[in-house]
């Protein structure tokens, strides 16, 4: 049965709102050309089925918490944050360094932010959605006074290189952001929600204990992503459109005062279906899939940090994030800047 929570307007006086931003991707870049070379496809059938021209690929050894510290360096460094004055850390991926430790507690040792409570936060692709929400209702009780959330993702070490439907969808890297009380602006509303009777549409069945490793397991290929594409559009384009609408509609604003929108960085024509079933135009839409394909839990915040970067997102616009993931999760919030 599906289970969500109805979209929230903070209904405090103080809001939360972005401090500072961090990304990092990896240096290799892998071209769809590149991957005419390693499986059956070619370079303009992904390009007009997906929008992705290149995605990062990181070198062998390397772990999402070597991407995750490195964003997480910048996003700090934005935010005027000594990493000792960390309060809450939260890492969102679902391609940890390992089972345990958390991936945030190999992040908090790195940085120095001895003083930080660290979880790691598994949602898929709505990772750092999920993640920006829990950490700012942290940070509206007052237990914490800021927050480093990270989105960071290996996926390329979980990949079936042999399958030309997946293995062209998906990139490395890590996006981050400081989250603190603002005088001004801020999250202005929220939405989540999970339906775990469609688990089976995306999904990684070895390594944990149901499916733990074995030779067996390794033989049977368990230990990679599997994914239903053509229902996972269906569910992804209503379920995100759906969220979108509920926080514009909870902050009590007009579609059309929407400044920028962010959706997941997962495929060009998801990502036109939801902007045209939640009443966005396409010229408010920002998308960098082209660059880095899909980056799952670190796609809304490499898009958020560049978008920024670049000028597209301005002083007081309305930002709207939105993304959907394995569980299935989605989740969307809506910020002033």
């Amino acid at each position: 049965m599906r289970r969500s929570t109805p979209p929230r307007r903070s209904r405090s006086s103080t809001r939360i709102g972005v401090r500072g931003l961090g990304m990092y991707v990896p240096p290799k870049v892998l071209t769809n050309v590149d991957l005419e070379k390693m499986v059956d496809t070619n370079d303009e059938w992904i390009r007009t089925r997906t929008g992705i021209c290149e995605r990062r690929v990181a070198e062998p050894g390397t772990a999402s918490s070597d991407l995750a510290y490195k964003a997480a360096q910048e996003a700090l460094t934005q935010a005027e944050l000594d990493p000792k004055d960390v309060e809450l850390l939260i890492v969102a991926t679902t391609t940890p360094d390992m089972l345990f430790p958390s991936t945030s507690c190999l992040v908090q040792e790195r940085l120095g932010a001895s003083s930080a409570v660290c979880f790691d936060l598994s949602a898929a692709c709505s990772g750092s959605i999920f993640a920006i929400i829990t950490a700012q209702q942290y940070l509206l009780t007052g237990r914490y006074r800021n927050a480093l959330v990270v989105g960071a993702e290996v996926l390329s070490s979980f990949i079936d290189w042999t399958d030309r439907s997946t293995c062209v969808l998906f990139g490395d890297g890590a996006g981050a952001c400081v989250l603190a009380p603002v005088r001004r602006g801020g999250i202005l509303a929220t939405d989540m929600g999970s339906d775990g009777s469609a688990a089976q549409l995306l999904y990684m069945p070895g390594g944990g204990s149901k499916h733990p490793p074995s030779h067996a397991s390794v033989d049977q290929r368990l230990h990679f992503l599997r994914m239903n594409g053509t229902e996972i559009f269906k569910l992804a384009v209503r379920r995100m459109a759906n969220s979108a609408k509920r926080v514009v509609k909870a902050a009590k604003l007009d579609p059309r005062e929407v400044d920028c929108f962010i959706p997941h960085q997962a495929n060009t024509r998801i990502i036109e279906a939801v902007a045209k079933w939640a009443d966005l135009p396409m010229e408010k839409v920002y998308m960098n899939l082209q660059r880095y394909g899909n980056t799952s839990a670190a796609s809304n915040l490499i898009a958020l940090y560049e978008a920024v970067r670049d000028g597209v997102i301005q002083r007081d616009d309305h930002v709207v994030m939105v993304a959907f993931g394995a569980g299935l999760t989605w989740g969307s919030l809506l910020l002033q800047w």
